[in-house]
Formats: C-alpha cells, sequence, structure tokens
C-alpha cells in the first residue's frame, strides 16, 4: 500500500478485514497445492472442499494465479490507497508439523503459495488466532520464517512471548506511524496452552477481560507508541455465528478506547460482519466476518449468509485518530473468488448491519454503487 498520509485532509487511510484462510481446498487450487490429508470427523481431503464449491457455484479453475482468490477486492483496496491493509491469518503457512492434537479441524497452506498473500496486498497479519498452531510448534515456526522473509508485518504471536506481543509498526509519513498489536481469547477457541511463554512459542492470549489486562493492554500501549502515532488492537474473538455483542466484549473494547490508548478496535472471529460501534469518536469493529474461505459448499447457517463479507474502509483523523469516515466494499465468495455481491445482496448486508447497528449508534446505507456508507 502507499506509505504516505492524506496530507491534505489530515486523515490516515487504513483497510481492514476478518479472517483470510487460503488453506485446505484454496490451497488445492493454487499452483502448487499441498498435501490434502485431513483429519475431520466428515472429510478427509482438501479436494473434498473443492467439490463442495464447485457443485454450488460451478467449475473452480486450478492452478490459479496469485491473485485469483482477491478478485474484484483488488480494485476497491487499490482506489482506496490506504496507508494498511490489516486482515487475521486463520492458517498455518505450512508443510511440516503434525496436527494438533484434539483439534477437529487443521487449516494449513504450502509455503509455496504465499503470493496468494502478497498479491492481495497485505501490510500487517494477525496471527492470535485459533489455527495459528493447528500443525504444531514446527507448523508456527515454518509460518512466522515464511512471514520473516515476506513484506508483511506479523503481529499476535512468536517464538517468545515478548516477540508475540511485539507490534507491527507501519511507517505513515514523516514522524506518524500505525502501531499494530494483536491478541486473541480463549472465547475464540485458542487452547490456553498456546499461549507464548518465555522460552515457547505461542500466541498473545489475553488471559480474560478484567481491568487489570486493560492496564497491561495500556503498559505495552505506552511502551510501543511515540507521540502522533494511531493504535491499533487487533482481537480474535467470540464465537463463529450469532450477532449479539458480549458485554464483557463491549466493555472491554469501550475502556481500551477509553484508559489504554487504542484509537482503533479491530475485532474479527465471527463468520459473518456484526454491528459496528463508534465509541467516543473512535471506531469498534467487534466482528469483521470471514473475507476468504473455503466454506463456500459447506450446508447451515444460511441464515448468516456467511458468502457475504466486507472490506472496511477507514479515513481516521490523522491527529487524534477519531474516525472521520467509513465505507465497506461488500463481497461475495464464488468459487473461491471475491466477487461484487448483486444489489439485493448489498442491501441485505447494509439492512442487517443497521438493524446490529441500531443499539450501537450507527447505521448502513446500500449506495448507487458497490459501496456502503456507515452513518454515525
Amino acid at each position: 500500500m502507499t506509505s504516505a498520509t492524506t496530507a491534505a485532509t489530515g486523515t490516515v487511510k487504513v483497510c481492514l478485514a476478518g479472517d483470510v484462510m487460503l488453506g485446505r481446498g484454496i490451497d488445492q487450487i493454487q499452483a502448487h497445492p499441498g498435501d490434502p490429508t485431513l483429519y475431520e470427523e466428515w472429510m478427509r481431503s482438501a479436494e473434498g472442499y473443492v467439490e463442495l464449491a464447485a457443485a454450488r457455484s460451478g467449475s473452480i479453475p486450478r492452478c490459479v494465479a496469485p491473485d485469483y482468490v482477491w478478485g474484484s477486492a483488488l480494485r476497491v483496496i487499490d482506489a482506496a490507497g490506504p496507508v494498511a491493509f490489516i486482515a487475521n491469518l486463520e492458517t498455518a503457512i505450512t508443510d511440516r508439523g503434525a496436527p494438533y492434537p484434539g483439534k477437529g479441524i487443521h487449516y494449513r497452506m504450502h509455503p509455496a503459495n504465499f503470493g496468494g498473500l502478497t498479491a492481495g496486498g497485505l501490510d500487517v497479519l494477525s496471527l492470535a488466532n485459533n489455527h495459528v498452531l493447528d500443525w504444531s510448534i514446527p507448523g508456527l515456526e515454518q509460518t512466522l520464517d515464511v512471514l520473516d522473509r515476506s513484506p508483511i508485518l506479523v503481529a499476535g504471536a512468536g517464538r517468545t512471548a515478548d516477540e508475540a506481543w511485539e507490534p507491527a509498526i507501519v511507517h505513515c509519513g514523516p514522524g506518524r506511524r500505525l502501531v499494530v498489536l494483536a491478541a486473541g481469547t480463549g472465547s475464540a477457541g485458542i487452547p490456553q496452552e498456546w499461549a507464548a511463554g518465555e522460552h515457547n512459542p505461542g500466541v498473545a492470549l489475553l488471559p480474560d477481560l478484567s481491568d487489570d489486562t486493560v492496564d497491561a493492554i495500556a503498559e505495552l500501549v505506552d511502551s510501543a507508541a511515540e507521540p502522533g502515532d494511531l493504535v491499533v488492537l487487533s482481537v480474535h474473538w467470540g464465537g463463529n455465528w450469532g450477532y449479539s455483542i458480549d458485554r464483557q466484549h463491549r466493555r472491554f473494547a469501550q475502556l481500551l478506547v477509553d484508559h489504554a490508548g487504542v484509537h482503533l478496535v479491530h475485532g474479527h472471529s465471527s463468520h459473518h460482519p456484526k454491528g459496528i460501534e463508534i465509541h467516543h469518536g473512535h471506531l469498534i469493529l467487534y466482528g469483521c466476518g470471514d473475507l476468504i474461505t473455503d466454506y463456500e459448499g459447506i450446508g447451515g447457517h444460511r441464515y448468516y449468509r456467511g458468502e457475504l463479507g466486507a472490506v472496511y474502509l477507514a479515513a481516521l483523523d490523522a491527529s487524534s485518530g477519531r474516525l472521520c469516515d467509513l465505507e465497506l466494499a461488500p463481497t461475495r465468495m464464488e468459487r473461491f473468488r471475491l466477487t461484487v455481491p448483486a444489489a439485493p445482496d448489498r442491501e441485505w448486508l447494509a439492512d442487517v448491519l443497521t438493524r446490529e447497528g441500531a443499539k450501537l449508534g450507527t447505521s448502513v446505507t446500500a449506495t448507487d454503487g458497490p459501496m456502503l456508507t456507515v452513518s454515525f
């Protein structure tokens, strides 16, 4: 992405998305498909997810170009020109390791298919989630090694606790930086034993959502941020389905803004977008929904329309970090590729986010074009 803020308007543009999962079925259509063997009760080969999606949407090409899965989203992101594109990487990048015992689902993408991530223009990836250790510590270590050799910055996992809690820092103009911290919670299915330790690899796992944890985040922000920096906390929390927002999550997010120096809370884990809140002028996303997955042909939960996602385009005041403007670019997964949803689908998503945002003070309107506008 561009490295300059929009000095003329005094804003910093940030692009955000939820879960990006280029493993399992999506890995199989890439130029270098990995071992398709799965250890799921209901599916033994990743090829099965390709077949399910093809049965629903039509034939899916093989040996695709790295930018195939991103489809129409690339034009939106490029046109927005954000200083950073931030998302949650919901898969290990590995051809090593053994499936983590006791987990029903294990995601991985082959390291040779890494171009699928760089093609999306991603700048920062959160790794603090419930799939980055699916292939145990060797799988995490290879994931970190691959990302270390790439231009994409990471936060939320590391070879030690210090590394896992270290923020990603994006330089976005003279004297200005975007500081991105990432963490996860047990409510998103992250095992307690995955927490990074002084000498062991793992994720940045929040012990709870208490005032003490807010204070701990405040200390991290104080040590990492400099005057003029804008701070994002990317957090993986909550279940996969359901629009309700846990009261603890809301209280914690608001305290992060009020007391910990966080300017934007970037929440994810839900398979569908959730209501949006603007608290004291600052953006809180409780659930951004899935952006890229191989769930296209899986039945169930049709009420939530999980195939519909969004890219969030936020303009923050460069001095205060307060939200100046927010647009959503709706997306639809079809044949393992992001497309622009039809007008009725865009209107459906706007109506749902308005319904869910009403209690949070926001509404969403479908425009004549492909975008949704957020009012607050």
